[in-house]
């Protein structure tokens, strides 16, 4: 017989509600990710753009005009940035692509020869070692390009450029026009019996997700500028694009900072040696850089209590574009954010249950 002491395991409906809901989600994501590109990416631009309309709002500035005055503007600067960077950009991404072996057959070539007590201890094997180097930087660069070539051909991905550039603004104009009247829309939804729970894991999750989304963005930027003003002051070959790139990639923190020292040592040394100080001052920017990121950017611009671990962020960004292409990209940071959430709200009801406790919940009559 079942003991009736022992607390029985059901699962709620609230809960078969919400993972359906889930899978739903998931589900239309899957089949319509080649569509959604310019749709996200125009919801994740009013998103980030929300606060100062609400600023202008209040301001007295109608909302409609507000968006507009910050679409304007925001686009306005990115066309300038297109405009001056782009030239310079494409001819160093060029002539990288075009160089990049020469470089590695640069330092392979040192490293052989500097290691030159290998020959002793390995005698005719040193040839092999070179071959297996020779090898081993071969397939990176290949990897390397093959990423390259598949973002640059993911045109059934992302749709087109054009569409991106044409929808995302006007969707990301009437999202901001409509935002207020969306959340209160969406709330008035929500459970009578769970809407304040429901409420609180909401503005959890978006604390989490704008705290690190636009702290990193403005990290990004400035260890982006350092690294590429300082790389081109050093006379590094391609140092505005590493220091772009490198940029680019300290979204997830201390990735991008390590990936650009790797690459920008690797190009130093092909083109300074035996300038040891040149060597140097190129890992020495990069130092100074993780430096201020670890120590004054990332605590003062993103927090410490955003919730999301960097390595959780790297899977879910490589998890979410795996399976969504660009948009599981776009979508991979509040996912993320809001898997963490769910998971710490359910191991505290798991905490509270008397499946965890023991407890059968009540006491028995006298």
């Amino acid at each position: 017989m079942k003991d009736p002491a022992q607390p029985a395991l059901t699962i709620p409906r609230s809960a078969l509600f919400w993972a359906g809901g889930i899978l739903f989600v998931v589900l239309f994501l899957w089949l319509l990710k080649g569509v959604l590109l310019p749709f996200v990416a125009g919801f994740a631009l009013a998103y980030l753009l929300d606060p100062l309309a609400d600023r202008l709002s209040r301001l007295g500035i109608g909302r409609t005009l507000a968006a507009l005055v910050i679409l304007i503007g925001f686009l306005l600067l990115v066309v300038l940035f297109i405009a001056v960077m782009a030239p310079l950009l494409a001819n160093q991404l060029e002539a990288f692509a075009r160089d990049l072996p020469g470089y590695v057959d640069r330092v392979q070539q040192l490293a052989i020869e500097q290691l030159g007590w290998l020959r002793g201890m390995l005698g005719g094997e040193l040839s092999g070692v070179q071959g297996s180097v020779g090898s081993i930087f071969s397939k990176v660069t290949e990897w390397v390009g093959g990423i390259l070539s598949g973002v640059l051909s993911g045109g059934a991905a992302l749709l087109s450029i054009v569409s991106l550039f044409v929808v995302t603004p006007v969707v990301a104009f009437y999202m901001l026009v409509d935002w207020d009247r969306m959340i209160r829309t969406v709330d008035g939804w929500l459970p009578l019996k769970e809407r304040d729970t429901i409420r609180r894991l909401a503005r959890e999750m978006n604390g989490a997700v704008s705290g690190f989304v636009r702290g990193q963005a403005l990290v990004c930027l400035i260890l982006g500028l350092f690294y590429a003003i300082g790389l081109t002051m050093v006379g590094l070959n391609f140092g505005l694009l590493i220091g772009i790139i490198s940029g680019i990639i300290s979204f997830v923190p201390y990735i991008g900072s390590l990936t650009g020292f790797i690459l920008a040592t690797g190009i130093a040394i092909a083109q300074f040696w035996p300038d040891y100080w040149m060597i140097g001052g190129v890992m020495a920017i990069f130092v100074t850089g993780q430096f201020f990121e670890g120590n004054i950017l990332q605590p003062n611009l993103v927090g410490r209590s955003v919730g999301l671990h960097p390595v959780w962020l790297m899977f879910a960004l490589l998890a979410f574009g795996s399976l969504f292409g660009f948009v599981g990209v776009l979508l991979a940071v509040p996912a993320a954010a809001a898997i963490g959430v769910l998971t710490r709200f359910a191991l505290h009801r798991y905490q509270e249950s008397p499946l965890y406790t023991g407890e059968t919940g009540s006491k028995p009559k006298a």
